[in-house]
């Protein structure tokens, strides 16, 4: 809100940011305020206007604020005003954020940053790049931003299309951020993963003739199904071909097939689509073996077409070992080794690891496995890589003696 009346997203930020540190130190002793939401845009206010005019560009930037803004919104608004009432304004501030004058790339990273509750770190890994490369694009981002001069607002008819797709792709990323922590102790954040499916539910009901948004609903469903199962009484990660498929949410699969199978003949069909049809194939099957593996190799082979993602890539190796075979996907596997976005990631090593030990090929497993687990910073998965190769290691031993 004070970077659509200010113009200004670094120092708007900043301003928000001081209002957060305001409430942490007084709410605790002043007791939680009637409408907090309210307070929080008080005092962003006041500490934004306080900023603006602490810079030497002050009558510059007073001047542009009064050009942009109406006469009646020069002064901090109150509390029962629009701005601070309680309804959700959260994809209104994901549409704002996905700004015109960036790349689809640099405004979900932004968005990501300053909306989506994700470090730098998490948006370099879901990016497959350097933290530092995505500092620098964040940093970038906002100031492009400032240098284009174009005003925070809402999409017009032509950059509609564009702007949903960055809103789909950010609410995307946070809800994989929470389904599978990229680091830490948790597997799971569970917060994202529910504020993802909730904001995701809302764009569904604002445009339910989107194929897309139903695609994706579809997805988060049908994945965040079969969190009951994914780990263990001590939260060590169960794989998929491990877990207990009756303790699957039945309801949400249920949902998420219902919204694909009605979003898939209406059209277009997109990414988020093709990807929800996957995960309904691996949930409607009552076992590994017992999935339709050449119905999701074969939508993976459109996937990759739609994406050019080297993560699908990867998926769609693993799908062709499942089958053709383990060395059929070693081989797919081998083509992406000289890819820049997955060269050294866990997840390249991890199936390497999984075809080589379909293969019977142990040493490899076991080498895999622990390179796999050196390089990823998610604690469940570094244990249960750890976990795979100890096993393997130990049925080696057993067989030699």
């Amino acid at each position: 809100m004070l970077a659509r009346r200010f113009g200004d997203f670094a120092t708007a930020e900043d301003a928000v940011q001081e209002a957060l540190l305001a409430a942490a130190t007084q709410w605790p002793v002043e007791g939680l305020p009637a409408n907090p939401r309210g307070w929080l845009i008080q005092v962003g206010y006041r500490r934004m206007i306080e900023l603006i005019r602490g810079e030497q560009a002050r009558r510059r930037r007073e001047d542009l604020v009064a050009r942009e803004a109406p006469d009646d919104r020069q002064h901090a608004p109150p509390a029962d005003e629009e701005l601070t009432s309680e309804r959700d304004d959260t994809l209104v501030l994901l549409l704002l954020c996905c700004h015109p004058a960036l790349t689809t790339a640099s405004a979900v990273a932004l968005t990501l940053r300053a909306v989506g509750g994700l470090s730098t770190a998490e948006i370099a890994r879901a990016f497959l790049v350097p933290e530092a490369t995505m500092a620098q694009r964040i940093s970038r981002a906002k100031q492009r931003i400032r240098s284009s001069g174009l005003p925070f607002r809402m999409p017009d008819e032509a950059e509609r299309a564009d702007r949903l797709a960055a809103v789909r792709q950010v609410l995307y990323l946070i809800f994989t951020e929470g389904h599978t922590s990229t680091a830490g102790p948790d597997l799971r954040r569970v917060d994202l993963a529910a504020e993802a499916i909730r904001l995701t539910r809302a764009l569904h009901a604002r445009l339910p003739n989107d194929s897309e948004s139903a695609g994706l609903l579809a997805l988060m469903l049908l994945t965040e199904a079969r969190s009951p199962s994914r780990t263990g009484p001590s939260g060590e990660l169960v794989s998929l071909a491990d877990q207990d498929r009756t303790r699957w949410d039945a309801a949400a699969i249920a949902e998420g097939v219902a919204l694909v199978t009605r979003a898939l003949p209406r059209g277009p069909t997109g990414p988020y689509q093709v990807q929800a049809a996957i995960a309904a194939l691996h949930d409607e099957a009552p076992s590994t073996e017992k999935t339709d593996w050449p119905q999701i190799l074969a939508l993976y082979e459109v996937l990759e077409r739609m994406s050019g993602s080297p993560v699908v890539s990867l998926n769609r190796a693993v799908a062709t070992a499942m089958v053709h075979g383990p060395a059929a996907g070693l081989a797919a596997l081998d083509a992406l080794t000289d890819d820049p976005q997955l060269a050294g990631h866990h997840r390249l090593a991890a199936a390497r690891a999984h075809l080589h030990e379909m293969a019977g090929d142990r040493d490899r497993a076991i080498a895999d496995y622990r390179a796999a687990a050196g390089r990823t910073s998610s604690l469940p998965e570094q244990r249960y890589l750890t976990m795979r190769a100890a096993r393997l290691a130990a049925e080696t031993g057993r067989a030699t003696a």
